[in-house]
Order: structure tokens, then C-alpha cells, then sequence
């Protein structure tokens, strides 16, 4: 991924961006022509997904299709899934050139280049989505995520979100901190790194590579999301060993990613109707997941023969600790990333207390001997 863009590849990008195609016509549509609302604008989205993936592939689908409907079909996206225009972890450098002018993926994806950016997914023992969602709309997270991004002509939003996450599937039992020793295992993200730590060795891979290589032995343990999508993809055949909680990944949001060009370039109602369509969806996404993951959690156990289990109290203790120790370092590689940090650790001291109380305790309560 380059660094900053100069000024005159951002006015070459705008020239391309704001020329997208009339309806029939095929070729550059004027700015009159955009004022006026008179021609279909047409859009590129990229996506890290499978086709049509229950949760994110779901969600990038619904997106495109409520754009559509919102602006009486004046803006319509093109679904690309991953590989069919990009690979799926190169979406964010489509967006940033101009390939695409959105795309649908997660945060954590760019961890090598932009280190600050597992925040606005999920960081080990971190926010809830609830919480997440908050702090993005009432914590300053989202004015933190447009500066991270903004050296590269992207501007990024949530879009959707899958929920609490599994702590992933294992071939083998995880009995003690032992059994993490020489562990090939797919955790994206600052787990990955807490999990190194303990001995094990993360490896990363794309989502539609996982059942592959949990199957063919390339991996040992794989987490991705919660029981819908990941029975979906089918690595319930390959390893019976499914264990919670996804301490890694306590969040699941979905990122839409802008050109920052394309997208100022909109008129201001279909600007407004794309971004609102993506706002919708974490809601949206949000309950269809948590339905959908009850339903698939009981046919993963009484029809697949899987075995749900808890990491040990010793493994879950190593976890925490260690990823203490990850996040401190963290906020220390530079000024922006220390802000990040400590604005996280802020959301989460702020809602933590209101959380245990209108939460843990009522589900306590509430599920005692059922």
C-alpha cells in the first residue's frame, strides 16, 4: 500500500472517479449530469467474502441492494466477491487507486500496513458490539478511524456486524497452555499475536482458503466467525473441537470502505442513502446474526457431532495477561496509534460498569437453573 497521495494524483483520481457511467450510455457522465440526478451512476464494491457468505457475504448483498432500492436505482454497485476483480485481501488498495469505489471487509485485514486498524474490528477481551458501536458513534472512535485512513484517500464506516465471535476450531483438545506449543492456527488480528506469544504459529490466510486448509492439515485450529457462518463453510467436517469464548474477537464489525474522491463526488441525497444503508445494516446484521447462530449452534451439536468446550481457566488466564502485554506495547508505536489505545481503553471503562450491571447480572438471573 503507498503513503500519502500528492495532489495531483488526487485531482487525476477525481476526474476518474466523478466520471462514473450513464445507464446505456457507457461513457464518462458530465458533473451537470450528476447535479441533476438525470443518469444511473454506477459503482464497483469489492468484497474479502465469498459470494453470498452467511453474515458478511449477506450483508455486502443487502447493502448493494438497499443502495439500489433508496435512490430509486440512480446509484447502483456492482458486487464483486473476493477474487472475482481483487483478491480478498487487497481490497483496500483497490478503494484507495480507484479500482473500486467501495468496498465490504473487515478492519483487522490490514494489521501489516496499518497497524492502529484491528481497533474498529475487535481486539482481544475488548468491547462488546454493543459497546463497539457506541464508542464508534458516541466515543470519537469514528472521527480516530476517518484520520487513520485519510492518508489514503479512504474513508471508512461500519457496515454490518457478525456479532460475538467463536474462539475457533481444533482438531485437537486444548487441554493446557502446553497443547499451544507449534499450534497452526488461522487468528487474524492482535489475537494472532497473543496466541504467538503462547507458542503457537498464526498463519494468515484469506476466508475462502480455511476449510482447505484446516482439511489438507496447513492448519491446526482455525477461528472465523460465529456458528452461521462458520458451519456454512463447513469446517465442522474437518474438526469436531469448537471452543468459546472468542476472547479475540468479542466484536464483529463489518467495514465499508469509500473512495474518498468517488464518494464526495455523489449528490448529496444518494451520498447520504449509501451511507445510511450501511448504518442500517449493523442493526440489521446484527440481529440476523445472533438468530441465526442460536439456530446453527444447536444443529452443529445435535446433528454434526460437534463438542462445544471452554478454553481451560489456565489458558484463558495466559490469554489475558498476555494480551495486556500486546496492547500496552501497542499503544506505543506511534502518536495516532496511542490515541486509538487510549480511547478504547477509555469506551471500555465507561461502559464495562453499565454493562455488568444491566447485563451480566440480569442474564444471570434470568438463566439461573434454566
Amino acid at each position: 500500500m503507498s503513503g500519502k497521495k500528492t495532489e495531483n494524483d488526487r485531482q487525476l483520481n477525481r476526474r476518474a472517479l466523478l466520471g462514473a457511467t450513464a445507464a446505456g450510455g457507457g461513457g464518462l457522465l458530465a458533473a451537470p449530469a450528476l447535479a441533476q440526478g438525470t443518469a444511473t451512476i454506477e459503482w464497483k464494491m469489492v468484497t474479502s467474502w465469498p459470494k453470498n457468505l452467511p453474515g458478511p457475504g449477506v450483508t455486502a448483498q443487502r447493502i448493494v441492494d438497499q443502495v439500489s432500492a433508496m435512490t430509486g436505482g440512480r446509484l447502483r454497485i456492482r458486487l464483486y466477491s473476493a477474487g472475482e476483480l481483487v483478491p480478498a485481501l487487497e481490497v483496500f488498495d483497490a478503494v484507495a487507486s480507484g479500482t473500486a469505489q467501495m468496498a465490504h471487509t473487515a478492519s483487522f485485514f490490514w494489521q501489516g500496513k496499518i497497524p492502529a486498524s484491528v481497533f474498529f474490528t475487535a481486539i482481544p477481551f475488548g468491547l462488546l458490539p454493543h459497546e463497539h458501536i457506541s464508542w464508534i458513534e458516541r466515543g470519537g472512535g469514528q472521527a480516530l478511524w476517518d484520520e487513520l485512513y485519510a492518508p489514503f484517500g479512504v474513508k471508512p464506516v461500519m457496515a454490518g456486524n457478525t456479532g460475538v465471535q467463536m474462539g475457533g476450531w481444533y482438531k485437537k483438545d486444548i487441554n493446557s497452555l502446553d497443547d499451544l506449543n507449534g499450534l497452526k492456527i488461522r487468528m487474524p488480528g492482535l489475537g494472532g499475536e497473543v496466541m504467538r506469544r503462547l507458542g503457537a504459529t498464526p498463519v494468515g490466510l484469506p476466508p475462502a482458503e480455511l476449510f482447505q486448509a484446516l482439511q489438507s492439515g496447513v492448519l491446526d485450529a482455525t477461528e472465523f466467525l460465529g456458528p452461521w457462518s462458520d458451519r456454512a463453510m463447513g469446517f465442522q467436517k474437518v474438526a469436531k473441537n469448537y471452543y468459546s469464548p472468542g476472547f479475540h474477537e468479542p466484536n464483529g464489525t463489518g467495514e465499508a470502505l469509500f473512495n474518498q474522491v468517488a464518494l464526495e463526488g455523489l449528490p448529496e441525497d444518494l451520498r447520504a442513502a449509501v451511507l445510511e444503508a450501511c448504518r442500517a445494516e449493523n442493526g440489521r446484521a446484527l440481529a440476523e446474526s445472533d438468530w441465526e447462530n442460536a439456530g446453527s449452534l444447536k444443529l452443529l451439536q445435535e446433528e454434526d457431532g460437534v463438542e462445544v468446550k471452554p478454553y481451560p481457566d489456565e489458558v484463558l488466564e495466559a490469554l489475558r495477561k498476555t494480551a495486556s502485554a500486546v496492547l500496552q506495547e501497542f499503544a506505543e508505536k506511534g502518536p495516532l496509534s496511542k490515541r486509538i489505545y487510549e480511547s478504547h481503553v477509555a469506551a471500555r471503562a465507561r461502559l464495562a460498569p453499565w454493562s455488568d450491571v444491566a447485563m451480566r447480572r440480569f442474564l444471570s438471573a434470568r438463566d439461573t437453573g434454566a
